[in-house]
């Protein structure tokens, strides 16, 4: 297969994502993603720096989608709308056959601690993307960090949300939902429970 085969970084990711189901991230090499996928390292290295990018290159692009959201999202806009706004931004990346991998990063994951910790690092970077958007808005500093938290955790859970249903709703229908339900419970930290001493 030539070097420049135009589909050449999906299958690598589709090979890389069925060696790490089958062995295990750890004892998959660059290697046998490429041999897998047809292709030689060269080309690997040509659209991946090593095999950890292939469940975490898309974030940038993700993070992209989020800062753009926001900034352009209309002057009077509050937080809470450019966090939604930001959401349904994703609709960009999270098609139907991003969903199928999404679930195979997640059961990857969830077996490798290193995957984990890595996942982790590219989340703060999104969250600190996130925040400078919200600074440039005028947004003070606590709530474009609180902003930017409440964001990551919706989308997570909409993420869990959207890998584990059978519909075919967009991902934005699920971000959005997993946005007001935290806002809804935010809302309440201030109430405490019925027997709460005052």
């Amino acid at each position: 297969m030539g070097r420049w085969a135009p589909d050449a970084r999906e299958r690598l990711q589709d090979a890389a994502l069925e060696l790490f189901s089958e062995n295990g991230y750890e004892a998959t090499t660059v290697a046998q993603i490429a041999e897998r996928a047809n292709l030689n390292r060269a080309t690997f290295f040509r659209h991946f720096a090593d095999k950890r990018e292939i469940l975490f290159g898309g974030e940038e692009v993700l993070s992209g989608l989020f800062a753009d959201a926001i900034r352009q999202a209309p002057d009077d806009a509050d937080v809470s709308a450019c966090l939604a706004g930001a959401l349904k931004a994703a609709d960009a990346v999270m098609t139907a056959e991003q969903r199928r991998r999404a679930a195979q990063r997640h059961r990857i994951a969830e077996a490798s601690v290193e995957v984990r910790e890595r996942g982790l690092l590219k989340t703060a970077g999104i969250a600190n993307s996130v925040v400078g958007s919200l600074l440039e808005r005028g947004v003070e500093d606590l709530t474009a960090r609180l902003g930017a938290e409440m964001l990551i955790l919706a989308f997570s859970l909409a993420l869990r949300r959207w890998i584990e249903s059978a519909t075919d709703e967009p991902f934005s229908q699920y971000g959005a939902a997993a946005l007001a339900r935290l806002q809804e419970r935010a809302l309440q930290l201030g109430q405490g429970p019925p027997d709460f001493p005052a």
